[in-house]
């Protein structure tokens, strides 16, 4: 089980991220953290369907959160579509 206070610094960055992806309309629901120390996130709106949304998670929202919590190892989108998928 992960500590609260991990997960309360993971949502507290999040909240701060928030209106980067908001302004493109676009957010992001927290889901969890796993006992590999992996962030769930799933990305709405305009985010969800955006075939750059993988890169904006691992370049920004990664980078952000681990800077927030280092213990953090990864953070993955859990309704990311795969590259085959993606409308461009």
């Amino acid at each position: 089980m992960v500590d609260k206070k991990i997960e309360d610094t993971i949502k507290e960055a999040l909240d701060m991220f928030r209106p980067q992806l908001q302004a493109d309309g676009g957010d992001i629901e927290y889901v969890g953290i796993d006992d590999e120390m992996k962030v769930h996130l799933n990305l709405t709106g305009a985010c969800g369907n955006c075939p750059m949304a993988i890169m904006d998670l691992k370049m920004g929202i990664e980078r952000y959160l681990m800077d927030a919590c280092p213990e953090i190892k990864e953070v993955v989108q859990d309704n990311a579509k795969s590259f085959d998928e993606l409308e461009f």
